[in-house]
């Protein structure tokens, strides 16, 4: 078993290398993570009405994730391409914004965390690209992993005093 003071995205020489993961045996492997846009008021009702310059934000926003969680190795340098058979982003007005949760699923041998994580990201990041005109003060907040299971490492879930 490799040590606690060993980063396994460094070599001996400190340079960056992807772990090898090919004996790894494939397991189902889960994980969901969450974003919030913090926004007015006016464009909370904006948003929610479907009353934008640039359409249905919250649809548009949704699609980005799940398709951000498609590409999620080709933006993170150390991520695996992982064949996904599940992703899934939902959208749901909260105090003061729209929260992003995103479920992110496939048969493999490292886990899906940085995919949901990526999910959420990019669906904040288009929700705040259509509604720019309207609220330029909006804000993404509260990115984080909420859980994630299967592997070595078994199951993590975030505990709600946290600030999930």
């Amino acid at each position: 078993m490799r040590g606690k003071s060993r980063l396994s995205h460094v070599d001996s020489k400190g340079r960056a290398k992807m772990v090898d993961v090919t004996a790894k045996r494939p397991t189902v492997r889960r994980a969901s993570a969450q974003a919030v846009v913090r926004v007015s008021p006016v464009a909370l009702k904006r948003i929610t009405e479907g009353n934008l310059p640039k359409g249905n934000a919250v649809e548009t926003a949704r699609l980005a994730g799940i398709m951000a969680a498609k590409k999620t190795a080709e933006l993170i340098p150390l991520c695996h391409p992982l064949a996904l058979t599940h992703v899934e982003v939902t959208a749901k007005p909260v105090e003061n914004g729209i929260r992003f949760v995103s479920i992110v699923a496939c048969a493999g041998p490292t886990g899906v965390e940085m995919e949901a994580l990526t999910a959420v990201s990019v669906a904040a990041l288009t929700l705040y690209d259509m509604i720019k005109a309207v609220d330029r003060e909006a804000v993404i907040d509260r990115i984080c992993l909420l859980e994630k299971s299967g592997g070595r490492s078994g199951t993590y879930s975030r505990s709600k005093s946290k600030g999930s």
